[in-house]
């Protein structure tokens, strides 16, 4: 896994970079989670109530219930020990760690900065033990360095694999551009636009130091069927997936401007709209002849579909930063901030927009390619953690059974990630998991931060959230990482409403 890969790093990156607040979490030697419902990550029904025994990192046996006795551990030579702590799962679901594949680490928002501990601690307290940064914009180097204090467990953060923003000018300055990212510890690439030459030089070099790539191809002379023969590993949301089923440029506006978002980001709600579905059949076919991971990332740009239902979500009141609320009102200086016009016309056509791309998305998945749980957090209204599960959620309106929106969110992930021993719950497999409240499968809101309201003896009562997260075998409180948030945001506004 990429946190063994860290430990050759020079450690002057990590004198250089700002750390967060240490580590809360804690390995034990022999962890037993008791009693537990058990979703493995591999579409399989749920299993339990089974108990699963950890070894330090490493899941080492699940097996059903002692319901009633007293489980112990076995020893290669037969020696039987007791745990060294018990989590009493009774109630409870166990799944494996979430892996969100579009995880942007972010220490500022409209140009104020953030406790560096806020966005860790709400992936955390959403069962998320495994990220990829897509571009490293605070830096590869910091980027790393955080990669390699989470793999020592010094700060509470999920396992960082950071990627790079490769792009260049020509040919050979692309070219020394992936080297050198290499040698900083990168461990994939992501590449906008780029002329076609500059793109195969991109894509060699990183073939060559074997360097994945991720694209969000935006709109440029590339499309998806350019990316699939250059090897490209994952294409993130969808652009260049319909440009490349289009007869002809895509039909927009005369004084369309790419460089305004408002009409960059209207107008992308038609293009599927444009697309032929012969082409776009073909296309599919492509992307899947080249095992190309598609990581969709529905939730990020649900606001252009109802924009007053992204504004009020429930979390914003004690999760939300006050500079994080503010980077998402409208302000075409910063990026994703367009809602400046947006009309019943613009959220109509989002609309249906949604409902090709969803068709297709899962026309994708039902020929066996890749689909993955991205959530692009930080833009467009949308708040770490809680991003990804509403990502989830819009799988299964994708039309996804809630196994396969876990399939997705796990063991895809590890699959698009090369990770060959996380994603799926099964002995001799990491322990990355998270013990969930409830059932998920009944209901996926159970995974949100707030939790949920259940009837309970005539009463409502809150219920639902991740109790534990356990990454790599380090086992976090997520309700008390999650009210650590509680109290960053609490202080962010004392301090922003004082005299």
């Amino acid at each position: 896994m990429y946190r063994l890969c860290l430990i050759g790093l020079a450690t002057a990156s990590l004198v250089s970079a700002q750390a967060p607040t240490p580590s809360t979490g804690v390995r034990y030697g022999r962890l037993l989670i008791r009693n537990a419902h058990i979703v493995d990550g591999t579409g399989n029904p749920a299993r339990g109530p089974m108990d699963i025994y950890i070894d330090g990192s490493t899941i080492t046996r699940i097996a059903p219930a002692r319901l009633g006795e007293e489980s112990r551990f076995f020893g290669d030579t037969g020696a039987v020990r007791a745990p060294d702590h018990t989590i009493d799962a009774t109630g409870m679901y166990v799944v494996p760690g979430i892996i969100d594949m579009h995880a942007h680490i972010q220490f500022s928002r409209a140009d104020k900065s953030m406790p560096r501990d806020y966005v860790y601690k709400l992936w955390l307290g959403h069962g998320i033990t495994t990220v990829r940064e897509p571009g490293s914009g605070e830096g590869i180097d910091t980027t790393v360095a955080h990669a390699r204090l989470s793999a020592e467990n010094r700060i509470s953060a999920p396992t960082i694999i950071p990627y790079a923003t490769a792009g260049a000018n020509s040919p050979e300055e692309a070219r020394a551009q992936v080297r050198r990212l290499k040698q900083k510890g990168a461990a994939g690439l992501k590449v906008f636009i780029n002329r076609p030459d500059v793109w195969q030089a991109i894509a060699s070099e990183a073939k060559t130091l074997g360097l994945p790539i991720a694209t969000d191809m935006k709109i440029q002379e590339m499309d998806a069927l350019d990316a699939a023969r250059l090897g490209v590993r994952s294409i993130e949301h969808w652009y260049g997936i319909p440009d490349a089923a289009i007869t002809g440029p895509q039909d927009f506006p005369d004084d369309y401007s790419y460089d305004d978002e408002l009409d960059r980001f209207r107008w992308a709600g038609d293009l599927w709209r444009q697309t032929d579905s012969a082409r776009l059949s073909a296309v599919l076919d492509s992307m899947l002849a080249h095992d190309v991971t598609w990581d969709p990332t529905f939730a990020i740009y649900e606001a252009n579909r109802d924009l007053a239902r992204a504004r009020t979500q429930p979390w914003f009141k004690d999760y939300g930063l006050p500079q994080v609320l503010a980077n998402f009102e409208p302000d075409l200086t910063r990026h994703g901030s367009y809602h400046l016009d947006w009309t019943t016309a613009d959220e109509v056509r989002w609309r249906e927009n949604y409902r090709i791309w969803m068709r297709w998305v899962r026309e994708y998945a039902a020929r066996g390619g890749n689909v993955t749980v991205g959530s692009d957090a930080g833009f467009i209204y949308q708040l770490y953690g809680f991003t990804t599960i509403r990502e989830m959620e819009m799988h299964q309106e994708a039309g996804f059974h809630p196994l396969e929106v876990f399939r997705h969110a796990t063991m895809n992930g590890a699959k698009a990630l090369g990770l060959t021993k996380t994603g799926v719950l099964r002995p001799g497999f990491e322990a990355d998991l998270a013990i969930v409240d409830g059932n998920p499968l009944h209901n996926l809101k159970t995974m949100y931060g707030t939790g949920i309201e259940v009837v309970e003896n005539g009463k409502l009562v809150r219920r639902g959230g991740v109790k534990y997260t356990i990454k790599d075998g380090i086992v976090f409180d997520a309700p008390a990482l999650l009210a650590d948030v509680r109290e960053m945001v609490k202080a962010a506004r004392t301090h922003t409403t004082a005299p």
